[in-house]
């Protein structure tokens, strides 16, 4: 057994075995090295999507730490038997391994610091873009935040993602490997994929942007292709609406050619009355005017009244009433609550004055039977 594995006829079996377990050691430090660092890699590009300590995560890592260990341990053994004074009869000899680490175990070793600084530049970039987005206070100030994380996130994961595999290509040819077949399959795979997934990855930059721009966040209502509703999630690839009456929408980022939003910084409530003929348009809007303060004065009311009503005149002329149009400037979504409550106020105002609006009337004939 001895003269199988070494020149040496005397055989040395303690020797041997100091020489294996400080190198099992060493193996089994970078084995767990590299499942850490598989770990934090994970952790990145994951967020919440699945736990680390999943069972589907987990078997991955044991693979990453056996493979380093079994690849540490067969390359550093005969070496280090050489170190020690025996002469085994195959695998990598020290001078092989001096003369690779002098040459490409530098490169590999710049390749890694170099994708390190990268990934770690690129992060802080991405935590100041984070803070950047989420500055300031108000209302929206948790909508700001999750808005940063979702960016955040999907930035720190491609990026760490594209840097990792332009590294890991680099470092197989470094070591020996031949990476065209990969090159190769990659492109060809980005190719197919890039036919078959137009549609998502229009969606995906379609969300993209409409989360970077602030175009639409969770609590707005808006009208997506004529399709109007309150926003119940944003995702990167859809948006969710559910309408008045419940139904839930789904529809996909990159299919949104037009957007209206009710609900940004503030919102007017617009009212067109018909009033008949004759009528003092004046005196209504004096009318109308004290109405809309005393419901200023109201306390359930005042803090979403932003500004007092605006009268802004005769609108058109109908063949049967004047329009008389007015609005009233509210805080975001509470333009039909003080509506609502407007309207009651000038219906009964209107009819204490005395003020008639107009209004179809039907003129029935009946003959006396024969």
């Amino acid at each position: 057994m001895w003269r199988r594995l070494f020149v040496d006829s005397v055989p040395n079996w303690q020797l041997a075995l100091a020489v294996i377990v400080p190198t099992a050691v060493l193996a089994w430090f970078a084995g767990h090295t590299a499942r850490l660092a598989a770990t934090r890699a994970m952790r990145n590009v994951l967020r919440d999507t699945i736990e680390v300590s999943s069972a589907l995560v987990r078997a991955p890592l044991r693979l990453i730490e056996l493979v380093t260990f079994a690849l540490v341990f067969a390359v550093l053994i005969f070496p280090a038997f050489e170190l020690a004074g025996l002469h085994p009869r195959a695998g990598v000899h020290l001078g092989t391994l001096i003369t690779w680490a002098f040459d490409s175990g530098l490169k590999v070793v710049l390749i890694t610091v170099v994708a390190f600084a990268i990934i770690r530049v690129i992060g802080v970039g991405v935590q100041r873009f984070e803070h950047d987005i989420n500055f300031g206070t108000g209302l929206d100030a948790l909508e700001r935040a999750k808005r940063a994380r979702t960016l955040g996130g999907v930035l720190s994961s491609v990026t760490t993602i594209v840097v990792i595999a332009i590294a890991v290509v680099m470092i197989l040819d470094e070591v020996g490997v031949n990476t065209s077949p990969v090159l190769t399959g990659a492109g060809i795979l980005g190719v197919a994929l890039g036919f078959g997934a137009q549609t998502l990855v229009r969606d995906l930059i379609g969300g993209f942007f409409l989360i970077l721009e602030n175009q639409v966040r969770v609590g707005d209502v808006v009208a997506m292709n004529g399709i109007g509703g309150l926003v119940e999630a944003i995702n990167l690839r859809t948006t969710i609406l559910r309408d008045e009456e419940g139904t839930v929408h789904v529809i996909p980022n990159g299919a949104v050619t037009t957007l209206a939003n009710r609900s940004i910084q503030f919102s007017y409530y617009v009212i067109n009355l018909p009033l008949a003929y004759g009528v003092d348009t004046d005196v209504v809007s004096a009318m109308l005017v004290k109405v809309a303060d005393e419901l200023r004065r109201d306390d359930a009311y005042r803090p979403f009244i932003l500004e007092p009503l605006e009268v802004i005149g005769v609108d058109a002329f109908e063949e049967k009433a004047v329009r008389l149009k007015v609005r009233i400037k509210t805080a975001p979504l509470k333009q039909w609550f003080v509506g609502r409550e407007l309207r009651r106020r000038i219906n009964k105002g209107l009819q204490a004055a005395h003020v008639d609006l107009w209004s179809p009337t039907r003129t029935v004939t009946t003959e006396p039977d024969s």
